[in-house]
């Protein structure tokens, strides 16, 4: 088992009255770098992409927003037919990859940093909740021709969204795409609720130049999830109490056996632990820092 880890390489850079004012205006608006939890939403904005709360001048709400952007870490590159995969992590559940002709963004939400990237060919949403699903964020990076694939509870909210159900398989675009259904088995809000109900959302595979990406989005270890077979790459969540822990994680990713295997959605979890967890395996871990700052 190989793990591989990275630094991030750019960092926001505030200075002086600059950063008081900042630092005042994003804790004014209730939100941090680290606020978004499962479940929250974006901070609000107008239809002009303007803070609906005062920021107490245009140029101080503007650096205000760019401070609620985490910095980007350096792509990853996979081999392929036709080219190398572009991984690019952004931010807790959102990553772009690139391949050919395809752009392709998952999970787009405010709190990404999106400067220097492509506009994406096709977005996924795979959930409900707000750091999944952001039509805001959606409309501002998408282009005309972009095509948005989403979960019914979530089309709603997506103009000319592409539905799929779990188990649901479709070209899109250019693009082979299989729905994967992501939801809990146990833990829940309340005796007898769950965080995630079964046919809510969906994971998606994703194929690309012969390789398989899995994106689980939220989701425990279910049985649909140990039945996947030939897994290139796979992203999968660990943060409590949404989705599962990382001894947890670890013991799903042994079931269905992914070459490589990002953690992601993983914030305040151990990542050593779910690396070691894996060491003696055939598993690569790629640990990155998808909460750079």
């Amino acid at each position: 088992m190989k793990v591989k880890r990275q630094r991030q390489v750019r960092r926001l850079k505030l200075t002086g009255d600059t950063r008081e004012r900042v630092g005042a205006s994003v804790s004014g608006m209730g939100v941090g770098p680290h606020a978004l939890r499962e479940g929250g939403a974006p901070p609000q904005v107008n239809n002009e992409g303007k803070m609906l709360r005062t920021c107490g001048s245009a140029a101080v709400c503007a650096v205000a927003m760019a401070a609620l952007a985490f910095a980007l870490v350096p792509p990853d590159r996979i081999p392929a037919t036709g080219g190398d995969i572009t991984i690019q992590p952004i931010n807790h559940a959102t990553v772009q990859i690139v391949h050919g002709g395809h752009t392709i963004d998952v999970d787009p939400v405010a709190q990404g940093n999106y400067t220097g990237l492509a506009a994406p060919d096709l977005i996924l949403v795979t959930d409900i909740h707000g750091d999944h699903l952001d039509p805001a964020t959606i409309a501002k990076i998408r282009k005309a021709s972009t095509i948005v694939v989403a979960p019914a509870a979530a089309a709603p909210k997506l103009e000319g969204a592409v539905v799929l159900k779990n188990g649901e398989s479709k070209t899109v675009g250019g693009v082979a795409i299989e729905a994967v259904p992501m939801y809990n088995l146990t833990r829940g809000p309340a005796a007898g609720q769950l965080f995630h109900d079964k046919g809510r959302g969906n994971g998606y595979i994703v194929t690309l130049g012969g390789k398989r990406l899995y994106f689980a989005g939220d989701t425990e270890c279910v049985p649909e999830i140990k039945a996947l077979t030939n897994i290139d790459v796979a992203f999968v969540p660990m943060n409590l109490p949404y989705t599962m822990p990382p001894n947890e994680a670890a013991d799903c990713v042994k079931a269905f056996k992914p070459k490589i295997v990002y953690p992601y959605h993983y914030r305040g979890q151990d990542l050593n632990a779910f690396a070691d967890a894996l060491k003696g395996s055939a598993i690569e871990v790629r640990i990155r820092d998808w909460y750079a700052q």
